[in-house]
């Protein structure tokens, strides 16, 4: 399938690195240990685990204890937010987030809901942008969380992270952030941002998936959380079961590489961005989604107007086709079962046709300039034959 595909879905999900594949097979054959066994094979495991908390840690400047290995984002947003919710509710029961946030945050606060928990929902300007004075302003005493996703996994669209976080430590609130996309992309640094709690996941930075970690500050401002899961203690008592060793080492090389190489797949992936995205502006009835200049690198939204993004989806992914399979979407692949308009979109001010008829473009370090030659024009006759099908 690979030599006849062009994939153009990375924000779904990354293909595994062939590096960090490597190196993680020893650990998926020869060297299958349990990193919690006290014997020597136990401890060439527990010391991998280690090494690769130190490598993920490097990548977002915490400290290695600060960091707790998971089954990936979904997972640290619930240990995150349902852990603050329970340990600080004397403190208050109100916690504030964005209604474009990941549907993992979003459900968490609605099941807190159920449970007395007051949550704000921050809306956000045509841009997909919040409003800082509407944070201050609902910003209150009794206030213990602001939880606001750096780059928007729809629309790429990069928030004031810092004076969030500033605003939010004001009325003594944790901050956390869903940095889920941004990770490995762009530069994240908890103590200059003033993160307290942020989540990753492997299977958006070229690791597998079923792997990820959530990072609770230790330092100034100390966190202390309770167990999601019980039985055993693992990874300081918050996160029991035993360790997935393999996708551990895998996440901590992937973030080796991106420490490494992010400068250099910026500009490469901008340039091969910016050309698709020149190129199918000139499709009339089109426009992009979100802000433009405070962005991921790799995204584009577009709105085809009079074009069914489900239509366009299959369109390019035709097997009868004589070119590559084309793979695009609609928006979040976690939400894909449901038939809504995108909740990012609509609340952007999109209509639901407007937001039927966009498509997300999220580029990686392995696309090529040929590809992105072949995708315009298929986006192109696609787009042209739905339109002429409908006039």
């Amino acid at each position: 399938m690979e030599g006849n595909l062009i994939y153009l879905d990375n924000n779904a999900t990354t293909k595994v690195d062939k590096r960090v594949l490597d190196a993680m097979m020893p650990f998926l054959t020869n060297e299958f240990a349990n990193a919690n066994s006290t014997h020597l094979f136990g401890v060439t495991a527990y010391e991998a685990v280690k090494t690769a908390r130190m490598q993920v840690a490097d990548l977002i400047g915490s400290e290695a204890h600060e960091i707790i290995f998971t089954s990936g984002s979904t997972e640290a947003i619930n240990l995150g937010i349902k852990g603050v919710a329970e340990n600080y509710f004397i403190k208050g029961k109100h916690i504030v987030t964005v209604v474009t946030e990941h549907s993992a945050v979003l459900d968490t606060c609605r099941h807190l809901e159920t449970k007395g928990y007051e949550v704000t929902y921050l809306s956000v300007t045509t841009d997909g942008l919040i409003n800082l004075d509407e944070l201050k302003n609902v910003l209150r005493e009794d206030t213990i969380l602001v939880s606001v996703m750096l780059a928007n996994n729809e629309t790429g669209v990069i928030q004031p992270i810092k004076e969030i976080s500033d605003l939010s430590h004001a009325v003594g609130a944790f901050f956390m952030t869903d940095t889920t996309q941004a990770i490995g992309k762009i530069p994240v640094n908890v103590d200059s941002l003033g993160i307290d709690l942020l989540c990753i996941s492997g299977h958006k930075l070229y690791a597998p998936k079923g792997v990820g970690a959530l990072y609770v500050r230790q330092r100034m401002n100390r966190i202390k959380l309770p167990a999601l899961l019980h039985g055993g203690g693992h990874e300081k008592g918050m996160r029991s079961g035993t360790l997935n060793v393999p996708g551990i080492v895998a996440l901590g090389s992937a973030c080796i590489l991106a420490q490494k190489e992010m400068s250099k797949n910026a500009e490469s992936i901008l340039s091969l961005r910016n050309y698709l995205e020149s190129e199918l502006l000139k499709v009339q009835g089109t426009s992009i989604n979100g802000n433009t200049s405070s962005r991921l690198y790799n995204t584009s939204n577009i709105l085809f107007t009079g074009a069914d993004s489900d239509a366009v989806i299959l369109g390019l992914s035709n097997p009868e086709s004589d070119l590559p399979l084309i793979a695009v979407s609609n928006g979040s692949a976690c939400t894909s079962a449901s038939v809504e308009p995108s909740h990012v979109l609509l609340a952007m001010g999109l209509d639901e046709t407007a937001a039927f008829s966009s498509i997300r473009f999220s580029l990686g370090k392995f696309n090529t300039t040929n590809e992105i030659d072949i995708v315009i024009n298929a986006v192109k006759n696609v787009v042209s034959g739905l339109r002429a099908m409908v006039n």
